[in-house]
């Protein structure tokens, strides 16, 4: 996943946003993620993930984790909703049919 592609894509955050809101704003907890333009409380796909930044940026090494490209991140998003786990908010990026 690149810097500029979304995280959360019921909120359109991107993958910067998050990370310059963990070094900015150094959260003590995941949850607090949410503070960054809502990320995390939509559907809840993009909760594992941000736990992921967040753990990372809680280690002495400074490696971001591995997230999937964003076209497997969405898809992998979409089979999330349709499996019932999730609802996206309106205006949410939607998924494909």
């Amino acid at each position: 996943m690149k810097p500029e592609d979304e995280l959360c894509l019921c909120f359109h955050v991107t993958k910067r946003k998050v990370l310059n809101f963990i070094r900015i704003e150094k959260p003590r907890r995941a949850g607090q993620l949410s503070q960054c333009f809502g990320a995390g409380t939509g559907c809840g796909w993009c909760r594992p993930f941000l736990k992921k930044l967040f753990e990372a940026s809680q280690s002495m090494e400074s490696v971001t984790p591995d997230l999937p490209d964003a076209s497997e991140y969405a898809s992998g998003r979409t089979g999330y909703v349709r499996s019932g786990k999730g609802t996206p908010p309106p205006g949410a990026t939607p998924t494909p049919i």
